[in-house]
Formats: structure tokens, C-alpha cells, sequence
């Protein structure tokens, strides 16, 4: 069993929340299928010098999907050593179960957290356990009202993308509507 620290964050934390949207796209499929946890999958090329600001890791936030409802989240930003990825990806987790998947879909997320390091776990079962812990992490995290408050967030309800009205100095860090 992999021992896992959650909570201590490697950065400065006034870079929180940080704001990420895109059409979802196909991830490796492995998220649903071998581990029975969904996840969407955001591009990273829009992202790339906010990624280099930030650890690879484990994240709790907030998100929704083509303005609907906002759900949490727990998203793993980074490589993925167990599968041996080679390509960062920024891959969410919404605590929701979605009766049909969702690709092509306008997804926005806030991230207000770290969870962890990205761990290299011993065998499918650990990794799987280690996910479920994130996920219990993450949702006492945004039970908390300094967390809680950003569910309700404009970002998720703007009808445009930020993207079309933000500079793109400031189009990661907030909304500006």
C-alpha cells in the first residue's frame, strides 16, 4: 500500500483558484474503464505556461459542463507514473454520475487546492484506493465555506467563453465579465 501525504502544498497558494475550460476531448480511455472512475479531459495547449506554474499533482475544485450544474471535483494535472504517461494532461473528475458521456461538451473548472504529489502506486488496487482518498479529500475540502463559495462562481454561468473577452495574461487566473 503507497503511504500518501494530502494537503501540504509545494507552492505559493495565492496562485488559487485557477480557472480552466475547453471542449472535453478523449483521454486515454482509461479512466472509466480500468478504473471506474470517469474523467474528462481538458486540452493542455492553451494552458501551457500556467502548467509550468504549478506541481504536477492531484487538485480539488469545482466544475460544470455547458453551464449546467456545478459539481466538485478532484483532477490530476500532470503525468501519470503508474501508466507511465509521457504527455501532461489536466484530467477532472467530477463527483457526479453522467448518465451519457460527454465529449465535444463546453467544460469549465476552478481549482482551489492541492491534494498530493502524483505517486507511483505499486499495483491497479493501490492506485484505485488512492483515487477514492483524493475524492474523500477533496469533498471535505469543499464542504468548507471559503471553499463552498466558489460552487456559485459566475464563471459557471457566463454564457461566453472567458477566453473571448480575457487578455491572455489574465485569462487563467479569473473571469473577467
Amino acid at each position: 500500500m503507497t503511504i500518501i501525504e494530502r494537503g501540504h502544498c509545494p507552492i505559493d497558494i495565492t496562485i488559487f483558484p485557477v480557472y480552466f475550460e475547453g471542449k472535453v476531448v478523449h483521454g486515454f480511455g482509461r479512466g472509466s474503464k480500468q478504473l471506474g472512475i470517469p474523467t474528462a479531459n481538458l486540452p493542455t495547449e492553451l494552458y501551457e505556461h500556467i502548467l509550468e506554474k504549478i506541481p504536477v499533482g492531484v487538485y480539488y475544485g469545482w466544475a460544470n459542463v455547458e453551464g449546467g450544474r456545478v459539481y466538485k471535483t478532484a483532477m490530476s494535472i500532470g503525468w501519470n507514473p503508474y501508466f507511465k504517461t509521457t504527455k501532461k494532461t489536466i484530467e477532472v473528475h467530477i463527483m457526479h454520475r453522467f448518465k451519457e458521456d460527454f465529449y465535444g461538451s463546453h467544460l469549465r473548472v476552478i481549482a482551489l487546492g492541492y491534494i498530493r504529489p502524483m505517486c507511483d502506486f505499486s499495483s491497479l488496487e493501490d492506485l484505485i484506493a488512492g483515487i477514492k482518498g483524493d475524492i474523500d479529500y477533496a469533498n471535505e475540502q469543499l464542504d468548507l465555506p471559503t471553499n463552498f463559495q466558489f460552487s456559485k462562481n459566475e464563471y459557471f454561468h457566463c454564457l461566453k467563453s472567458s477566453r473571448d473577452s480575457s487578455s491572455s495574461d489574465e485569462e487563467h487566473h479569473h473571469p473577467h465579465h
